[in-house]
């Protein structure tokens, strides 16, 4: 970790912070929650963000691609093998779920689950821990709204999740609703990634978010 931190550190990064409305994906989750548990299956959020981007991804290949040590070349990665970061009792570590573009949101619950698990145990394997393409972290369940992710190379793009808060909004007819809002905040690669890509990608990943019906007919 200390190398990698290091090596980010050498990195010009572009910063781009949203906030999501949340209110209709905690009403998907609620139906399908236990359903879900009679399976085994612990449903987060997590699987819905993870799935959103690596749909998001499809239209953004660059996003999923990396770096040569001088910048000259990029190599775009076909899998997405996003990575997400846990705090275990060896330390922060980013395994990653393998071929996110091919799974459904169960599936990658069950990854999920599968390497959460295994962090909490210490046994995590080398397979989990390398080929990342991608990575999101979610700070939030610990505390905090925005955050300043630290790249993890040759990774061009990482995302950190706030905690989901219910505040107070206007709705369009101007009455105050109460909205599940989420915060996002975005750190890029600004060597070979400009800031109105992030900015593109972000929103699109925020409408399958705030519109899951988009997700189901964008699924390919």
């Amino acid at each position: 970790m200390v190398k990698t931190m290091t090596a980010a550190n050498e990195i010009p990064t572009f910063g781009f912070n949203d906030e999501v409305d949340m209110n209709a994906l905690v009403s998907i989750r609620a139906q399908l929650k236990e359903q879900m548990a009679a399976r085994g299956i612990k449903l987060s959020y997590m699987p819905f963000f993870l799935k959103a981007a690596s749909m998001a991804l499809l239209d953004y290949p660059v996003l999923n691609s990396s770096p040569n040590a001088d910048c000259t070349t990029l190599t775009y990665k076909v899998q997405h093998n996003i990575g997400v970061a846990m705090d275990t009792p060896n330390g922060l570590l980013v395994p990653n779920i393998k071929s996110v573009q091919d799974k459904s949101v169960v599936e990658i619950a069950s990854d999920l689950h599968r390497l959460m698990a295994l962090g909490a145990a210490g046994k995590l394997g080398l397979d989990d821990l390398t080929g990342g393409t991608f990575s999101l972290s979610n700070i939030g369940v610990i505390g905090g709204t925005y955050a300043r992710p630290i790249l993890l190379p040759p990774e061009v793009l990482i995302g950190a999740l706030g905690k989901l808060q219910v505040v107070p909004r206007f709705s369009e007819d101007d009455a105050v609703v109460k909205a599940h809002i989420l915060n996002i905040s975005w750190s890029a690669d600004h060597r070979v990634i400009d800031g109105a890509t992030v900015a593109r990608f972000s929103n699109l990943w925020k409408q399958y978010l705030e519109e899951p019906s988009t997700l189901l007919a964008n699924l390919r």
